[in-house]
This record gives structure tokens, C-alpha cells and sequence, in this order.
């Protein structure tokens, strides 16, 4: 269990896979099953204004 400065969405295996090959299966899988998923809401919530800023640009999020 990641600690509680830590979540589980910073070192997900799915968005690993979507950053080597974001058409990949489990990169589609990843990137779809972020679009409801608590804990990666969460964790969005737990970054800076900047990381999370970063983040959204990264992943083209309208957040």
C-alpha cells in the first residue's frame, strides 16, 4: 500500500504502459478508466496547482 503522501496513481502500471504506447490495449484501458476513476481524481487533487497543471497538459485533460 502506497503511503499517504504517495498514491498509487504515481507509479500506476496502466499509465506506464500509455506513456511507452498510449494505443496499446492497457494505455487505452488506462486512459479510459481514468475518466471515472476515484483514486485518480484524488490524486489529481492531492498535487500543486503547477503538478497538477502539468498533468492535465500531459494527458490532454480538460481539468
Amino acid at each position: 500500500m502506497a503511503s499517504n503522501k504517495e498514491k498509487p496513481c504515481a507509479n500506476c502500471k496502466f499509465r506506464a504502459k500509455y506513456d511507452k504506447n498510449p494505443k496499446s490495449l492497457m494505455g487505452r484501458f488506462w486512459r479510459w478508466h481514468i475518466s471515472f476513476c476515484p483514486g485518480w481524481k484524488g490524486y489529481l487533487g492531492s498535487l500543486s496547482e503547477e503538478d497538477r497543471k502539468a498533468v492535465c497538459e500531459k494527458y490532454n485533460l480538460k481539468k
